[in-house]
């Protein structure tokens, strides 16, 4: 028996096999637009040996009758729960489909970032990151595994992703981003994830973002607070109020170095870190499946999101302000162009006073870790004072024997050196000519320290020696205690 269709069932029939080509066009493009880039070879493009958009078998097979859906046959199992999504739907899946998105960093932030992304079938994959795997990432990046430490963190987050969707094609640039490479990696991606973790990456990232009118999701997270932006969207022309704010509209000016606290210094955890790389995965994929190339695409009122695991509230959003007037990257007065980001004549690391390691003690008033230790072993009665001046969680993981712990924060918030004649810290049993040693986590603080004490007078116009040990808790392991735990 034969069936005639109708004219409006063949009408339906044709817009599915059109919606269909159209987004297999869409991929294709991506695809070769990737493929014709000099910077990456065939190797590092795609995460298997054929290309996600292979022809289906039964597309090709004579006995099985053309697929004629939107999307392929594997695809509907594996994206089936989000499809259903009214916010996502067949149109916002082909969208994730043709998307290209970059997460610079592949740490804490850029691990669940990036397989979020993946898993939502996101189209390629881009991940920068200049560094390898070390046994203290593991327990906030969990894409990478034991197995793989001292690997490139772009080659193990890859593998991870691969095994959790090989349809995606991954790109990976193993450097970081400078403002030399800048252009030639971002302009081949439609939006871009920050998942750094200092100021002067923020701010090269938003400015090459602004001048490539690329959205910008950005993330940070320390201790156990995070918070979450999305910069740049819409990413209109600069000087056009329409366009969302961008890194500089909201911190005009970076933090003082002094308050720059790293995961080093001041801990993370785990979750946290998590939590605001998901949240990242979440706002891209608003921002894909909305249309970015779509014209009801516009303007979006930012907000700043908090986050706090020890708060009261977990979570806190702010509504912030539109793009500054007077910015110095999308206002209409900016000046900043490719060309000068290029050229390298903005200093990143002068503009956020990132500074080379504390040199400001004489070498008279140093000793190192080796000359201290035998100085205490070869007289084991002497009459002195060692200051620990790293925090208390730091102190009571490990410490040298004998050691005080006075943080370095109390010195900060001390007041005049009137006030500090004696300090409840110093033992009234300690001669007033006995030598004080002051250790830290690397030798930064107690420097500071030191000429802190001398301010206050301590060092009793020169007759106490008050010095620092050279490269603090982590020369102590390397020259002499190698199992101490270095945190």
């Amino acid at each position: 028996m034969c069936v005639t269709l109708g004219n409006a069932q063949q009408a339906e029939l044709l817009r599915q096999r059109i919606a269909n080509a159209e987004g297999e066009l869409q991929t294709l493009r991506e695809k070769l637009k990737y493929l014709e880039s000099t910077e990456h070879t065939p190797q590092s493009f795609c995460s298997s040996d054929r290309l996600p958009q292979d022809e289906d078998k039964s597309t090709t097979d004579p006995a099985t009758p053309s697929w004629k859906w939107t999307l392929k046959e594997h695809e509907y199992a594996r994206y089936g729960r989000q499809l259903i999504l009214p916010s996502i739907g067949i149109a916002g899946q082909l969208r994730l489909k043709s998307a290209a998105v970059l997460i610079i960093g592949a740490g804490g932030l850029g691990c669940p970032a990036a397989a979020y992304l993946s898993g939502a079938g996101i189209g390629t994959l881009g991940i920068v990151d200049g560094d390898t795997v070390e046994e203290s990432n593991l327990h906030r990046q969990i894409a990478h595994s034991t197995a793989r430490i001292n690997m490139k963190k772009t080659d193990s987050l890859v593998q991870y992703c691969q095994g959790l969707n090989p349809e995606v094609c991954y790109i990976r640039h193993g450097t970081h981003l400078t403002p030399q490479n800048a252009e030639d990696i971002v302009s081949k991606y439609g939006i871009v994830l920050d998942c750094t973790d200092n100021p002067t990456s923020r701010y090269l990232i938003s400015d090459i973002c602004v001048l490539l009118q690329k959205p910008l999701v950005s993330a940070s997270a320390l201790k156990t607070d995070g918070q979450l932006i999305v910069l740049n969207n819409f990413p209109a022309p600069r000087g056009k109020p329409e366009g969302g704010p961008c890194y500089r509209c909201v911190f005009p000016k970076p933090p003082p170095p002094d308050s720059v606290t790293s995961c080093g210094e001041g801990g993370i955890l785990g979750p946290v870190v998590g939590v605001m790389g998901v949240l990242q995965a979440l706002e891209a994929i608003k921002v894909i499946a909305a249309g970015m190339d779509t014209p009801q695409w516009g303007p979006c009122t930012p907000s700043l999101l908090l986050f706090s695991a020890s708060g009261s509230t977990s979570f806190r959003s702010i509504r912030m302000r539109g793009r500054r007037p007077d910015c110095f990257a999308c206002s209409a007065s900016s000046t900043l162009t490719l060309e000068e980001l290029k050229s390298g004549s903005l200093d990143y690391v002068q503009f956020c006073g990132v500074a080379a390691p504390i040199n400001i003690l004489k070498p008279e008033e140093r000793v190192s870790a080796l000359d201290y230790h035998k100085l205490v072993r070869e007289n084991p009665d002497m009459d002195h004072l060692l200051l620990d001046v790293r925090e208390r969680p730091h102190f009571e993981i490990a410490s040298i024997p004998g050691a005080v712990n006075v943080p370095f924060s109390t010195f900060q918030m001390r007041g005049t050196p009137a006030d500090e004649s004696h300090p409840d810290w110093l033992p009234a049993t300690l001669s007033p000519s006995a030598p004080i040693y002051i250790v830290c986590r690397v030798g930064n603080d107690s420097q500071l320290t030191t000429q802190k004490l001398k301010e206050m007078g301590l060092d009793r116009a020169g007759q106490r020696f008050i010095g620092d040990i050279k490269g603090g808790m982590r020369a102590w392991k390397q020259e002499v205690d190698k199992t101490i735990p270095f945190t």
